[in-house]
């Protein structure tokens, strides 16, 4: 096994001195590789955060040695045009601010093992990964690599689940005649956490190269007309969004598909207005269908307003993680600290819920009946966190690190929104940035969209999108 880490650290760090660009792409393909653990020594790890301090140790290495990199500044400027236009990292005040909380929610979880290897996992690493994102998307000609990894990577795991609905094999145990499928990973979920923000980053990616716009990902007029090439390329990436979707459905992730949902009506309704309407008519058509079938009506009002058993389950853990930051002011100021939510919500934690259903006279029955307590009794156990992304925030990082997110999520979609107004070489690009963003939050209300290493990673690579164009955009302005 060490042999083999020592093969690949050496591989890597080769390629990425020799072609960093493409041990970016190779970076971001293998997300998933965060499940492939080893220790060395005391120190756990994995082989993705393994290739992000590689690359982001040859990045520096390479800067420096070209004189690209002042010392003093390195961590939160970057340069342009030949090194004379040096401009500030998109959000670099929000990332020293996140570092800062995320240090003290450390300390405040008592510098646990467990805290140490979040705040390495889920804050330093990828920031360590968007400051060579940043530096290696600022170049157009790099941006191909990107995202080819992206869609290589969705089509991959996406083929892998369809693969498992279709034969039944290569699925994890615990999902084995359940129906679900996993893709690479250990649960349902984390299939549609991973691709519902690519697929939308895709689908504005496909939106680009229909309309020919500016950023065209490839420009072969030399080997092959740039026509048929973008009309293949078309394909391939249509195949990589239906597959990936596909997926989705087979994982019966609900609350990607939900943030899907979201994400494409955001996008028809801020496209043009054609698809403004359509979007319009197609919510009035659906309420009008929810009003006069009951049968469709009832399963989807007691999904939204989870009163289904997921939700009833979701529901219980709000309530439980609410009473934890209420108890006293230093959780509700500082939260459980990183890691540490198990700990602080066992106190208040319930071992099950009686879960409602349609009897009119469930709390005569749940009461009196102890036949009919155990035909409702649902056995909850303690989640690692509590399945929102407010929740999550605030449990991990406090109160101000819930609210500093927050703010880096309506930053980025209010910048997003005036790249998609302003300039219309970037408008299909920033509606799939934006449609990937809904999906994270959407998803988030009822899962965990940031604290894992693949979605760490994928959150800051879309700040790092939205914030290249967004500086190629204000420069562009400066200019005219």
């Amino acid at each position: 096994m060490y042999i083999l880490l020592l093969f690949l650290i050496i591989f890597y760090a080769f390629l990425a001195w020799l072609r960093i660009e493409l041990a970016l792409a190779l970076l971001i393909f293998a997300l998933p590789a965060y499940q492939i653990r080893f220790q060395i020594g005391l120190l756990p790890s994995t082989v993705l955060e393994l290739m992000v301090f590689v690359l982001f140790t040859v990045w520096l290495a390479r800067a420096a040695q070209k004189k690209e990199l002042p010392w003093q500044n390195y961590l939160f400027f970057f340069k342009q045009k030949d090194n004379k236009n040096i401009k500030h990292y998109p959000f670099y005040v929000e990332i020293i601010l996140l570092l800062i909380i995320a240090v003290v929610s450390t300390g405040f979880a008592g510098f646990s093992g467990a805290s140490l290897g979040i705040l390495k996992a889920y804050f330093i690493e990828p920031i360590m990964f968007f400051i060579v994102f940043i530096n290696i998307f600022k170049i157009k000609e790099n941006r191909k690599y990107i995202f080819w990894a992206l869609s290589l990577s969705a089509l991959f795991v996406s083929l892998v689940a369809i693969y498992q609905k279709i034969t039944g094999d290569f699925l994890p145990l615990a999902w084995i005649n359940t129906g679900r499928v996993t893709g690479v990973f250990a649960y349902p979920n984390a299939l549609g956490l991973y691709l519902g923000p690519i697929t939308m980053v895709l689908a504005g990616l496909l939106l680009s190269l229909a309309k020919n716009f500016q950023f065209s990902i490839f420009n072969f007029q030399t080997i092959i007309n740039v026509k048929i090439f973008n009309a293949l390329f078309i394909c391939y990436l249509l195949s990589a969004i239906c597959s990936s979707v596909l997926a989705i459905f087979f994982a019966q992730s609900e609350g990607a598909l939900i943030g899907i949902a979201a994400a494409l009506f955001v996008m028809g309704f801020l496209y043009n207005k054609w698809t403004r309407k359509t979007v319009l008519s197609l919510i009035v058509v659906g309420m009008l269908i929810m009003g006069l079938n009951m049968s469709l009506r009832e399963p989807i009002v007691k999904k939204i307003v989870l009163m289904d058993l997921d939700g009833q389950i979701r529901r219980q853990q709000w309530s439980e993680t609410w009473q934890m930051l209420t108890s006293s002011p230093k959780h509700f100021i500082f939260g459980a600290g990183l890691g540490n939510y198990q700990t602080a919500i066992a106190p208040f934690h319930k071992s099950g819920i009686y879960v409602r259903n349609n009897d009119p006279e469930f709390d005569k029955w749940v009461t009196i009946s102890l036949e009919y307590q155990q035909k409702v009794w649902q056995p909850l156990e303690i989640y690692l966190y509590p399945h929102n992304i407010f929740l999550n925030f605030w449990t991990e990082l406090g109160l101000a690190g819930m609210l500093l997110f927050v703010w880096i999520i309506l930053r980025f979609l209010i910048l997003d929104f005036r790249l998609l107004i302003l300039d219309y070489r970037y408008k299909n690009i920033a509606l799939g940035l934006m449609g990937a963003m809904t999906v994270i939050v959407i998803h988030g209300l009822v899962d965990v969209p940031y604290f894992k290493n693949d979605l760490a990673i994928i959150f800051w690579m879309l700040i790092g999108i939205m914030g290249v164009y967004q500086l190629e955009q204000a420069q562009i302005n400066n200019k005219k």
